[in-house]
């Protein structure tokens, strides 16, 4: 009997012990599910409810490519609708963000945490790898519904800013355990105020893999506040340089 036991316990220590997956690493995979690998354009149409009552809308036409040196995205945003704003520029180099308004010519310095329509932010328009700005801590797995009502078992991630220019001081994300797919986020300010939530959902092929086409965003104390991010027109594109630079905004002419 001994003997068996003995030989029970050398086999219970003997058993490989599975290593708990690497957070930075899920999120760098679910960067790669929200990002095309290489340069590429879409369009952004936002819409803000309010008690289910639509109040405002904006189109954007947005073009990003990789720094290859940081990896960070950089991108060029054009105003498309409405009237008032047609032809406005953002530009995304680096952490800096500057707001162009060809009406009087002059490009300013804006912060990605300003909001540009209902609780999206400037920050939220630009192409962004988390991986980059965050570092990431594995809390543990759990079930969550997802923006359809599916129920998902994910990853559990926090994420911490690694600089103080970036759009949100801490992030909670769930990604899909089985896909890598991102499915909620929780965005909070330095303080540890909630200040919205995030769905990620109705994916579709797009560039060679499924990605999310909606960004459904709720605002954390009213969630009657909510403003629905939709992407379409996805294309590779190749973006000059120039248009990257902040000299070349007055300049830059839409196709």
């Amino acid at each position: 009997m001994k003997r068996w036991m003995t030989f029970a316990l050398a086999l219970a220590f003997a058993a490989p012990v599975l290593a708990a997956p690497d957070a930075q690493e899920i999120l760098v995979a679910s960067d790669a599910i929200r990002n095309p690998s290489k340069p590429f354009g879409l369009v952004t149409t936002m819409l803000e409810y309010r008690n289910n009552k639509q109040t405002g809308n904006t189109t954007l036409a947005v073009y990003s490519k990789a720094d290859p040196n940081s990896g960070q995205f950089r991108s060029l945003i054009r105003f498309v609708a409405p009237e008032r704003d047609v032809n406005k520029l953002m530009l995304k180099n680096g952490n800096d963000l500057w707001f162009y308004d060809p009406s009087n010519k002059a490009s300013i310095r804006i912060s990605p945490q300003q909001r540009l329509l209902g609780q999206a932010a400037n920050g939220d328009v630009v192409t962004v790898n988390f991986a980059k700005d965050y570092q990431a801590q594995l809390v543990g797995e759990e079930d969550m519904q997802d923006g359809d009502r599916q129920m998902r078992r994910c990853y559990k991630l926090s994420l911490k800013a690694r600089t103080p220019d970036v759009t949100y001081h801490s992030i909670e994300m769930w990604i899909d355990t089985s896909n890598s797919r991102p499915v909620k986020g929780r965005f909070y300010t330095e303080s540890g105020k909630l200040l919205k939530t995030a769905f990620f959902r109705r994916y579709q092929p797009q560039l060679g893999i499924e990605r999310p086409t909606e960004t459904v965003i709720i605002d954390g104390l009213d969630p009657n506040w909510v403003t629905v991010m939709r992407y379409s027109d996805y294309a590779w594109r190749d973006i000059p340089e120039t248009w990257l630079q902040r000299d070349y905004l007055p300049r830059f002419k839409p196709e």
